[in-house]
Parts: structure tokens; C-alpha cells; sequence
């Protein structure tokens, strides 16, 4: 096979083996060649070329794989092609050109692509390698959006590959160093030159700031289930859900709130959002997009560092929740990477040096919410709100002898029991009297003989609120398993305290079924349309097909309203703003 050679190629200073420059000569008033001269580019991944016959000449930057633009000139000695190019990208800049495309791809379908194109192949860790470029961008557009002068870092502009890695890598060490404990401060971008430009060109448009967190979200939650999560029965709960579930507990700014399956942390962040609003809502602020780069009043901020706290056993499920927990509150966050189920060893975690340099602000914070000083058995929350594990069962005779409900009728244990069994009994321990907990449970836990004694235990020590049969397809694709969401208040009996619950063996529970399932048989989406249009929400998000809650106005009321009307009858202790 014949080997095409370029004309001339002048080399990167700094990698002697890479190209920096294809020259194509060609002879007086001859004008072919520009294919052919691109094409070298695209071979040897040379960011520049020039075509000239001797009387005209072009100039052409090669931005992406197959995509050329024209040059004024090449770059002097001591220039760069950035220099050349001079682009001024700020972020209104971002914001302006993220509005005005008009087949908008999600931030799944680009990591998607990049995958095929380059990371499939790359010999990385796909989910770490992404993670950081997404934690990167967001850093540099937080800092962009509180600097409106600021340049824009996370852009391809015309440097060489090694250029690029080095002006990447630098901002991916600032954003370590303002959001501390997801990376190590060893931790590096390990794509190769080549991978990160094409990477960065894919991301570099793509506005991740006053988004909807399901964008960032589906994406992790793809990254995530690919690695690991799926294996133990633990998806990600679809935001419609968590949004309902948040809707029907309404935790308050006084109150502590905590999620003990965190995942990506969803219904911490959107607790979080439905105080937030509260509170701008109180000082005549206006809340518009709640997951910004905007500074937060610091009543916000001292929300979410006092006040939320998650934990999850799954390492990367934690680094992604800490981050969007650190971002909202501004550098602070109470994640934690724990076993919630094993609590006997926390201690032994806690010793750790790396564990206690990354996590023991938010442990020393979550030790003093313990009922009993002595351990770690019983804790005083408000509200918890979760989605636990509800495939595989737990085997270790240590763990299961510390439950009640892994005991038989006859007393003897059992010798494995379901996770999310454990999970029903730990989270009641995490609450005080009246504290209120939201959690989804398979549907046979409802109605299987079997589990009439799990039953039992719940009602002896709490009023049950609501049962929410959620839709087959709710899960998918990852699982098909009917699953309903059991809200419960823990019996109070003390009259006149906050959380007041009488205990009584008679009274109204709220049921309520999902009809409209919000996704389709094979888990994609369904989304809401009007006069043929899909309908959209003040910040042009779509909105999902359901009837678990009114969405902003623009959709019918759902369960949540209807369990509002209900808990205004019932009197209940926490449904005092829902007469507002």
C-alpha cells in the first residue's frame, strides 16, 4: 500500500513526535490538495495545516476530528495558537450558545459518544475519567459565573494537546482544592493527550449550571450502574418520585434530615432545594434555578452544613453525592462513606487516616445527633427519606443478630435476610419520637403473608401516613419490580412537643396508586405534551408524564395534593405549612 507523505511538518515543541503543523505545497494557479491536506491532519491529529500554491495561501484549525476552521495566520514562535485564535468565552458566552441549539443532546448521549469514539478503547477507568472532566467543567463555571470577567478554562482554543492536558489538569487541581474529599490530591487525568482534547471539545459546550440536576444525575447514574451499583438490587430514584416523596414529609429549615441509601444523594439535594425555596421565599429573594453557581444567602448554606446528612456504602455512588451536597453548600457536606446496615464497625472505619482526613467533619457532626452517647444504634432525626436496597440478602450472622426483625417467630435467627428488611428496622432507629421517614420497599413487603410479622413491627412503633403504589416501569430499565413508597410518623406521645403522634389503633390511612407511569416499557421517559407540543417548564426542561404531584402549575394536581388535603384533616403535627 502506497504511504502518502506530507510536504512539510513542523513538530510540537514540547512532544517532538506529535505534529503541530501539516504544510501542503502545491504548484502556481493549482487549487486541489485541501482534502488531502486535512485528511493528514486528521491522521497525525496536527491542530493546524496550510495550503499554498506559491501565490495563495490558507490557513485552517482543525477544532475537532472532522470540523476546520479558517485562520488570519499561524502562530509566531513564542505564540500559541490560542493567541492566534484570541477567542473571548465568557460565560454568558456558554449560557448564549447551550439556548441556542436546537437538537440538544443530553449530557448521557455525549458521554455516550465519547465512550464509542475514544474511551471504550483508552485503557481508563471510564467512570473516574468522566467524573473528573464533569467536575472540572463545573468548577469553571462556578468560577466564571461568580467572576462575569473570567475566561472560561474548560475549553479547547486552539493550544496543542499538551497545552490543553496542562491547562486541564491545573484547573482540575483547583477544583480539588475547592471541593475537598472526592479526589486525593494525587489523583490526575489520566486520558491521553489525544483523548482529552476530543473530550474536551464534546463537554466544552454543554452548559452544566442552571440545569436540571436530572441532567447531571443521569448521567452519574449511568456512569455509576455500569461499574457497580446495579449489583446490589440499588438504583437511583427517578427525581419525579424523590420530588413527591419531599412534597408529602416537607422537611423545615429547623429540622435534620438525613437519606441512609444515599446513591447520588437525590433526596437529600431535593430536601435541600425544598427548604431552600422556603427561605428565599422568606427573605423576598426569587428562587429561579436552585442548582447554581450563585452565591446562596447564608441561612442556605447553614442549611445544608448543619442540617442534611447522607450515607452510602458504595464508594462512587458517595463521590458523586459529595460533590453536588459541596456545591450546594458551598464546600461543605455531610456524605459520608459508611455501611448504615454494620454499624457495630463504625468505629473501626472511622480509624482510617484517609477516611477521617475526608469525613470526619461530617461524622463529628452526625455523632452528636446520637440518642444513646455510648453508640451508634439510635440517632435523632426529623426526617429520613430513602431508597435502600432491595435485591440480595444479608448473610453475616454478626450484622443479622443485631436486628429484631431478623428473628423467626420461634426466636432463633434467621440465617440470611433481605437488605432492605434491615434497612425498615435501622432507618426507625435513626429517627426520634415523631420523626417521619419516607422509604421504597418492594410491593410484596405490603401484602406477602410472610411478611405480616415486618408489618407488625412497623405499626407497633409508628403511625403509618401513606402507602404510594408507584408504576412497574418506575425502575426500568435496570429492574421491572413493583414497588410502593411507605410513609410512617414514629408514635410521640408527649403532648405539647413539636413532633406530637399519639399513639391509637384507629385511624385514616392515606393509599394512593401511580397511573400515569412516567416511563415506557423499556425505561425511557415519557414526557408531557400540550396541543401536540411538549410541554416544558419555566427553564425549557421538559416534563415528565406522571400524577404524583402538580409540577410548577402547569400540570394537574397529583398524590402529593391530595396527601396534603388528607394530612390538613388528619391534624397531622407536621402539615402546618400545608394550610399556607
Amino acid at each position: 500500500m502506497e504511504t502518502k507523505r506530507a510536504d512539510i511538518v513542523i513538530r510540537d515543541k514540547d512532544h517532538p513526535d506529535s505534529a503541530y503543523i501539516i504544510i501542503e505545497l502545491k504548484k502556481p494557479r493549482l487549487k486541489d490538495g485541501k482534502d488531502q491536506l486535512k485528511s493528514y491532519c486528521h491522521a497525525t491529529g496536527a491542530p493546524i495545516s496550510v495550503w499554498t500554491n506559491g501565490g495563495a495561501i490558507s490557513y485552517y484549525h482543525r477544532k475537532d476530528p472532522n470540523y476546520f476552521v479558517e485562520l488570519t495566520d499561524i502562530p509566531a514562535q513564542a505564540e500559541t495558537l490560542a493567541d492566534v485564535l484570541r477567542e473571548d468565552f465568557r460565560m454568558a458566552d456558554l449560557v448564549k450558545k447551550f439556548n441556542e441549539q436546537t437538537e440538544r443532546k443530553s449530557l448521557r448521549q455525549r458521554i455516550e459518544e465519547m465512550e464509542d469514539e475514544v474511551l471504550a478503547n483508552a485503557g481508563v477507568d471510564v467512570f473516574e475519567e468522566v467524573f473528573k472532566l464533569i467536575f472540572t467543567k463545573l468548577y469553571d463555571e462556578l468560577e466564571s459565573t461568580r467572576n462575569e470577567t473570567r475566561q472560561l478554562q474548560f475549553r479547547n482554543t486552539g493550544q496543542t494537546e499538551a497545552e490543553l492536558n496542562q491547562k486541564i489538569q491545573t484547573l482540575f487541581d483547583k477544583a480539588k482544592d475547592k471541593w475537598e474529599g472526592v479526589f486525593s490530591d494525587s489523583d490526575k487525568i489520566n486520558l491521553s493527550r489525544s483523548h482529552l482534547s476530543v473530550c474536551v471539545s464534546s463537554l466544552q459546550d454543554y452548559k452544566l449550571f442552571n440545569s436540571n440536576l436530572e441532567v447531571i444525575d443521569e448521567a452519574f447514574e449511568y456512569l455509576v450502574s455500569k461499574s457497580s451499583k446495579g449489583e446490589k438490587g440499588q438504583y437511583f430514584t427517578p427525581r419525579y418520585v424523590i420530588d413527591m416523596c419531599v412534597k408529602m414529609l416537607d422537611p423545615k429549615e429547623e429540622e435534620f434530615l438525613i437519606d441512609t441509601a444515599a446513591g447520588s444523594s437525590g433526596f437529600t439535594v431535593h430536601g435541600i432545594f425544598h427548604v431552600w425555596r422556603k427561605i428565599l421565599e422568606d427573605e423576598g429573594l426569587t428562587a429561579s434555578h436552585l442548582f447554581t453557581a450563585e452565591k446562596k444567602p447564608p441561612r442556605c448554606e447553614d442549611y445544608v452544613r448543619d442540617k442534611v446528612f447522607a450515607i452510602d456504602f458504595d464508594e462512587k455512588s458517595v463521590r458523586v453525592a459529595r460533590t453536588l451536597n459541596l456545591i450546594a453548600g458551598d464546600g461543605q457536606t455531610n456524605v459520608l462513606h459508611l455501611n448504615t446496615l454494620d454499624a457495630e464497625r463504625w468505629d473501626e472505619t472511622t480509624d482510617n487516616e484517609y477516611w477521617n482526613d475526608t469525613y470526619n467533619e461530617g461524622f463529628r457532626k452526625l455523632k452528636k445527633l446520637r440518642a444513646d452517647k455510648s453508640g451508634y444504634k439510635a440517632f435523632e432525626f426529623d426526617v429520613l427519606m430513602a431508597n435502600p436496597p432491595f435485591a440480595g440478602d444479608i448473610k453475616e450472622s454478626r450484622i443479622i443478630h443485631k436486628y429484631e426483625l431478623a428473628r423467626k417467630t420461634s426466636g432463633k435467627y434467621e440465617t440470611a435476610v433481605g437488605r432492605d428488611i434491615l434497612f425498615i428496622e435501622r432507618n426507625l432507629d435513626f429517627l426520634k419520637d415523631g420523626g417521619r421517614m419516607a422509604i421504597v420497599l418492594p410491593q410484596g413487603r405490603f401484602n406477602n403473608s410472610s411478611d405480616k410479622r415486618i408489618r407488625e413491627f412497623i405499626a407497633e412503633r409508628c403511625r403509618i401516613l401513606a402507602v404510594v403504589g408507584l408504576h412497574g416501569n418506575t425502575f426500568k430499565p435496570h429492574t421491572g419490580t413493583k414497588t410502593s413508597v411507605l410513609f410512617v410518623q414514629k408514635w410521640n406521645d408527649v403532648k405539647g412537643s413539636e413532633h406530637y403522634c399519639p399513639r391509637t389503633d384507629d385511624y385514616n390511612i392515606f393509599f394512593a396508586t401511580q397511573r400515569k407511569s412516567g416511563k415506557d416499557n423499556s425505561g425511557e421517559k415519557i414526557y408531557a405534551t400540550r396541543n401536540g407540543f411538549l410541554l416544558r417548564d419555566e427553564h425549557g426542561h421538559e416534563i415528565v408524564e406522571h400524577d404524583l404531584f402538580n409540577h410548577e402549575n402547569l400540570t394537574e394536581d397529583g398524590i402529593a395534593e391530595a396527601f396534603r388535603e388528607f394530612a390538613k384533616k388528619e391534624k397531622l403535627s407536621f402539615a402546618t405549612d400545608f394550610f399556607a
